[in-house]
């Protein structure tokens, strides 16, 4: 079952690593150049981990949209720290999970037949919806924390 399970795991990074490589550099207008990555694994247990390694190069560290790679979007990020602010005080978890998923039609990740981390956490995850949800339950939990006060 381990083996398996590694064996999985590899061949879900290798095609990730291999769509990664084929994939030109984008740069945008002002001459930022966003490079395109192989996907690092996380832990599902770990929703600073997760936004680190996913989430931060667009929105930046403190969720303002500020990542290196906004400069170079089309669209820029949200502000995640002021999602609670723009909601009346009260964070948006159900909205915020669906985004996470796929579930929801956010522009800048693509219509609702791409999801972004929904896919990239089916991946991972090798299909374990337990895990998944877990995934997008810590991802979400710590987005709500960098919530302005």
């Amino acid at each position: 079952m381990f083996i398996k399970k590694v064996g999985w795991i590899i061949v879900a990074l290798s095609l990730l690593l291999a769509l990664a490589a084929a994939q030109d550099q984008s740069q945008d207008k002002s001459g930022t150049t966003v490079k395109h990555v192989p996907v690092k694994v996380t832990s599902a247990a770990s929703g600073k981990e997760m936004y680190v390694s996913y989430c931060a190069v667009c929105h930046g560290t403190d969720g303002k949209g500020n990542g290196p790679a906004a400069g170079a979007l089309k669209v820029p990020p949200t502000d995640l720290a002021a999602l609670s602010k723009d909601n009346g005080g009260k964070f948006p978890s159900l909205k915020i999970s669906a985004a996470i998923r796929g579930d929801a039609n956010v522009v800048a990740h693509g219509t609702k037949d791409m999801p972004v981390w929904g896919k990239l956490f089916r991946d991972l995850s090798q299909g374990h919806e337990g895990e998944v949800q877990q995934r997008i339950n810590n991802l979400t939990k710590y987005i709500e924390s960098l919530q302005e006060k």
